[in-house]
C-alpha cells in the first residue's frame, strides 16, 4: 500500500506523540488510588472480585493488572506503561479506524489531540483504569457507529467487537457504564425507526437483541455488587458536590489535567484554551449546521449526545438517586468522544488557519505540563521517604496510619509487615481496604492494639497526630521520628518508631 504525504504525517503525529507520553511515566513513584491498585493486582482473579464490590470501581482493569502481576511479577513500572499502552492505541485508532471512517484529515486530528490534549499527557502515566476507560469507550463508540452507517448489510465481526467493548466499558468504570448504555440506546433507537419504517423485524433487530441479552446476562454477576458500590459511594465519604463549581471543573478538567491539587499548568492558561477551543467549536457547528446534509453532521450529534448524555446521567443519580458520583476525573473515561468530536467538526469544518493555532497551543501547553510533570515525578525528594524506611525497617516491625493516604501507600510498598488502618472516622472501608493484603488489619479503637509489643512504625503526614493519641493511651517510647514531603501529588510523610 502507498502512503500518501498525510498518511506519512499521520504516522509521524503518531510516533512523536507517542514518544511525547512516555517521558514522564519512568518512576516508581504512588499516592493513594494508584497504591490501591498495585495493591490489590496482589490477589487472585476471584479475591480482587470480592474486593472490588466494596470498592467504588468494577474489576476489569484490576483483573488486567494481575494478569501483568503473574507474567512480571509485582511491578510499578510495568503497571505505569500499561497505562501508557492504552493511551497510545487510542492515538493509533486515529490512523487505523478514524481515518477510515472519516478520512485523512480527521484522523491525523484525532491521533494529535489523543496525544497532546493536557489531560492525556496528566493521566497517561496513572496507575488507574483512565486511559483504559478511555479506549474502550472510544471503540465502542466506533464499531456502533459503523453499525449505523452501514445498516442493511451484515456485520458479524462489528457486532461482535461493539458487544466486546461495550460490556468491557461497563466492567471498567461507571461512566463507561453509562456510556455504554448509551450508545445501546441510541442504536436501539435507530433500529427501531427502521423496524417501525419498514414493519419488519429486521436482520439489525435479531442482532442488537441478542448482543444486549448476550451483555446484560454478562452484567448481571456485577448488578449486585454496583447496588452496594453505589450505597458506599451514597455515603460520599470524600465525593462532594457544589454547583456550579462542580460543572466548571468538569469543564476546564479536560484543558487542565488539575484535580485535587495538583497544578501541572495554571489554570488561567489552560481554561483560556479551553475557552478558545469549546468557542471555535460551538461557532463551526452552528455556522455550518445548514450548510451540511444530516449525514455529514450526524457524527456531531451522536457524539454530543454521548458525552452530555453522561454528564447527565451522573447529575440524575448523584440529585435524584442521592448517590454523588459527579467527579471531573471520571470524565476521563469519555474523553476519547470529546476528541472525536473536537477531531471531526475542525477538520470538516473548521478554518486551516485557526486550527494551526489551536493545534500550536495545544502541544505549548503539553510542553508546559510534561516538564511540570517531569519535575514532579523525577524530583529527589519522592523516594526519601522509602529510602529511610528501608534502611531502617526491620522484619517484625508494625506499621499503623490513621486516615493518612500517605500510610496507605506506605503499607503498599513494604507488604511484608503487619500493618494497621486505625480508621478514627469510620469509613467503613474494611471490606475494601482488604485490597492492601491479609497483613493490614482494620481497627476502630487504640484499644485493639493493647497487647501489641515492640517497633511500631506510626504514621502520619504532615502532623503527629496519631502519635499523639498513642502517647495519651500507652506508655511508650519515641526512638526516633522523621518527616517528609514528596514532589510527587505533594504528599507528606511523617514516621514515628516508637517501642511499646
Amino acid at each position: 500500500m502507498k502512503l500518501s504525504k498525510k498518511d506519512i504525517l499521520h504516522i509521524v503525529v503518531i510516533i512523536i506523540g507517542i514518544i511525547f507520553l512516555a517521558i514522564p511515566i519512568f518512576h516508581n513513584n504512588l499516592w493513594f488510588d494508584e497504591s490501591y491498585s498495585a495493591a490489590i493486582s496482589n490477589h487472585n482473579f476471584k479475591e480482587i472480585w470480592t474486593i472490588g464490590s466494596n470498592d467504588v470501581h468494577p474489576v476489569l482493569y484490576y483483573w488486567m493488572l494481575h494478569i501483568i502481576d503473574l507474567i512480571f511479577g509485582n511491578n510499578i513500572m510495568i503497571y505505569r506503561i500499561f497505562s501508557w499502552i492504552c493511551a497510545c492505541i487510542l492515538g493509533i485508532i486515529g490512523f487505523t479506524h478514524i481515518r477510515k471512517d472519516f478520512g485523512k484529515d480527521t484522523g491525523i486530528l484525532f491521533s494529535f489531540f489523543s496525544f497532546f490534549l493536557q489531560v492525556i499527557a496528566v493521566y497517561t502515566g496513572e496507575i488507574r483504569m483512565y486511559t483504559l476507560a478511555m479506549l474502550l469507550v472510544t471503540l465502542m463508540s466506533t464499531y456502533a457507529y459503523r453499525i449505523y452507517k452501514n445498516e442493511g448489510k451484515k456485520q458479524i465481526k462489528n457486532w461482535i467487537l461493539f458487544a466486546i467493548f461495550s460490556l468491557a466499558s461497563a466492567y471498567t468504570h461507571y461512566y463507561g457504564l453509562m456510556a455504554a448504555g448509551i450508545v445501546n440506546l441510541i442504536l436501539f433507537i435507530h433500529i427501531v425507526k427502521k423496524v417501525w419504517k419498514t414493519k419488519q423485524f429486521i436482520y439489525e433487530m435479531k442482532v442488537f437483541l441478542i448482543s444486549g441479552i448476550l451483555q446484560i446476562i454478562l452484567y448481571i454477576p456485577w448488578i449486585l455488587s454496583l447496588l452496594l458500590q453505589m450505597k458506599q459511594v451514597s455515603k460520599g465519604f470524600w465525593i462532594t458536590i457544589k454547583f456550579p463549581d462542580t460543572l466548571i471543573e468538569f469543564f476546564k478538567f479536560q484543558f487542565t489535567g488539575n484535580l485535587g491539587g495538583t497544578e501541572y499548568i495554571k489554570n488561567i492558561y489552560a481554561i483560556i484554551l479551553g475557552v478558545i477551543i469549546c468557542v471555535y467549536l460551538i461557532y463551526i457547528i452552528i455556522k455550518n449546521k445548514k450548510n451540511y446534509k444530516r449525514q455529514e453532521m450526524l457524527p456531531v450529534k451522536l457524539s454530543i449526545s454521548i458525552y452530555i448524555g453522561v454528564i447527565l446521567g451522573a447529575c440524575f443519580v448523584s440529585i435524584v438517586m442521592r448517590m454523588p458520583i459527579i467527579y471531573a476525573r471520571y470524565m476521563l473515561c469519555v474523553t476519547g468522544i470529546f476528541i472525536f468530536l473536537l477531531s471531526y467538526c475542525i477538520s470538516k469544518l473548521g478554518n486551516k488557519y485557526v486550527t494551526i493555532v489551536v493545534c500550536i497551543l495545544c502541544i505549548i501547553t503539553g510542553i508546559v505540563i510534561q516538564v511540570n510533570l517531569c519535575k514532579d515525578n523525577y524530583d529527589i525528594s519522592n523516594q526519601e521517604p522509602y529510602k529511610y524506611l528501608r534502611e531502617n525497617i526491620q522484619e517484625n516491625d508494625i506499621l499503623i496510619c490513621q486516615n493518612e493516604l500517605s500510610g496507605f501507600v506506605t503499607f503498599t510498598n513494604f507488604p511484608n509487615n503487619t500493618s494497621y488502618f486505625f480508621d478514627a472516622e469510620n469509613w467503613n472501608v474494611e471490606k475494601a481496604y482488604k485490597a492492601f493484603g491479609k497483613k493490614m488489619q482494620t481497627i476502630y479503637n487504640l484499644e485493639e492494639i493493647k497487647d501489641l509489643q515492640g517497633r511500631i512504625w506510626v504514621l502520619d503526614s504532615s502532623n503527629y497526630a496519631l502519635l499523639e493519641k498513642v502517647k495519651e493511651q500507652y506508655k511508650i517510647n519515641v526512638i526516633e521520628q522523621k518527616t517528609y514531603s514528596t514532589k510527587y501529588h505533594q504528599f507528606n510523610y511523617s514516621f514515628s518508631l516508637i517501642e511499646k
